[in-house]
């Protein structure tokens, strides 16, 4: 795991378990088992959800990777422990659930 990927799961974890696990060339963050963004590079990219679109209001909307159908918000405020909290756990609530595999 490189640093930004450390330093991620450092400041996400003081909130809930932080899981990142490489997918497709890229990382999926998920926060107490729910996905709620990408890293692509050495950016973070969360997942737009009413607690996200108004906490992020002023961030940067992009898509994290080519061929990507959803715009994503860019997190850099991983200083600001309050906002995350708050993010985190507003995000959580407004994501659904985890969906379980049909056995076959």
């Amino acid at each position: 795991m490189n640093e930004f990927f450390e330093y991620v799961q450092e400041c996400f974890s003081a909130v809930g378990a932080v899981v990142i696990k490489s997918m497709m060339g890229g990382y999926l963050v998920y926060f107490n088992g729910k996905l709620i963004g990408d890293i692509c590079g050495n950016e973070l990219f969360l997942k737009s959800t009413p607690t996200s679109d108004k906490l992020l209001a002023d961030s940067e909307l992009r898509y994290p990777y080519e061929g990507s159908k959803t715009m994503m918000h860019v997190f850099d405020r991983f200083e600001d422990a309050d906002l995350i909290a708050e993010l985190l756990e507003g995000m959580y609530a407004e994501l659904p659930e985890k969906k379980t595999k049909k056995a076959k």
